[in-house]
């Protein structure tokens, strides 16, 4: 647990002026702590652009003390890269942010995502479309994650809270607020029943190169991202090409060739993108990628052998018996779980979806889990 101390130079450092994420993981990695990478940085002033020394030499106490207030309410939290629960697909992206500030259930974020993205500007029949598609792969065991933009976003964010199913928003504003202001409501579903999720601190105001950087986040985060109705100038495209560059499964709706929000999709389709008709060719395509996370989050956790333990773990294995035993035969949250076994939620996050994708638990509404019969 970051104390109060710790968690103020971080925002300072954060808030920082013209010091990039990656600069702050090179000074992080080369002095071993952020205090020590903070009194670094004050020891070479001289060295630095005008405003970032403005700022080390006089922070802004009073936004500090705000940022320490949201993370204070329940729910809020600043989510570190050298925490356990760190979402490692995040760590292979090009540029990757070294603090994510969360409104909601952080575990979300190591559960197997899919990102459905597409125009502001959708069509009603766009719009159905992705909820329907956000409800599927919600029940196949998919966390829906998008931009909480109109349009695409926004119908695949509803759809699947609409039926009890988690959903994941990454903003490109501070946490705190809603962007656009129609959808301050599902902002506040989102942190209730979800996650919101910010690469800027609290407060921040929507600018334009704020999104190409979220998009990149959203990419990140999924196994795979789907775009519905989008135009040749959509940010959806954007989106689309980032996860192709961080090596993500990219899937597109078909359309008319009436229609102008269909060609930015036949381009993905004949730049290569899948040419998808129904959820489940999704969930397929993408049931090896889910797998991989499972081992790639159990490498991280106890280490190259066990993870490949994992991967053949059988009914009878012990460690898996044992989780089956403390699920009991009725919905269990993450949470309790971590409470009845004394495991770490990352640690738990991981063993159940290995037990999902076996076929013998269940991902509820809710952040909850079920044991399957058999």
């Amino acid at each position: 647990m970051t104390d109060t101390a710790q968690l103020r130079t971080w925002l300072t450092l954060l808030r920082t002026p013209q010091f990039a994420s990656v600069s702050l993981r090179e000074q992080l990695a080369m002095h071993g702590g952020i205090e020590a990478v903070l009194t670094a940085l004050r020891q070479r002033m001289a060295e630095l652009p005008p405003t970032t020394r403005q700022w080390l030499e006089r922070p802004d106490e009073r936004r500090l003390d705000a940022d320490l207030d949201w993370l204070a309410q329940p729910g809020h939290r600043l989510l570190l890269c050298t925490d356990e629960d760190f979402p490692p697909q995040l760590e292979t992206i090009a540029q990757p942010p070294i603090a994510l500030f969360v409104a909601g259930d952080v575990s979300l974020l190591l559960r197997p995502q899919l990102a459905i993205v597409g125009a502001r500007a959708a069509k009603l029949g766009g719009r159905m479309l992705a909820g329907a598609f956000a409800e599927a792969l919600g029940h196949a065991g998919f966390v829906i994650t998008s931009g909480m933009a109109e349009g695409i976003d926004g119908a695949a964010h509803l759809a699947a809270l609409d039926a009890g199913l988690p959903s994941v928003a990454v903003v490109g504003t501070g946490a705190d607020r809603a962007y656009p202001r129609q959808h301050q409501g599902l902002a506040r579903r989102l942190a209730a029943e979800g996650a919101l999720v910010s690469e800027f601190p609290p407060g921040t105001p929507a600018r334009v190169d704020h999104f190409p950087r979220r998009n990149r986040l959203i990419s990140g985060l999924s196994l795979g991202t789907l775009v519905i109705e989008a135009g040749l100038q959509s940010g959806s495209l954007i989106t689309a090409r980032l996860a192709a560059e961080q090596g993500r499964e990219v899937f597109a709706l078909p359309g008319s060739i009436h229609n102008p929000l269909a060609q930015g999709c036949h381009r993905l389709i004949r730049e290569g993108a899948r040419l998808v008709e129904t959820a489940a060719e999704i969930v397929e395509a993408l049931a090896p990628a889910a797998a991989a996370m499972g081992r790639e989050l159990a490498g991280r956790l106890y280490g190259p052998i066990v993870s490949k333990d994992l991967e053949t773990a059988s009914a009878t294995d012990p460690s898996s018996q044992a989780l089956l035993e403390a699920l009991g035969f009725g919905p269990v949250t993450l949470e309790d779980l971590a409470v009845r076994t004394g495991k770490a939620m990352a640690e738990l996050a991981c063993e159940l979806l290995m037990l999902e994708l076996d076929g013998r638990i269940e991902a509820l509404p809710g952040n909850r889990y079920q044991r399957l019969p058999g």
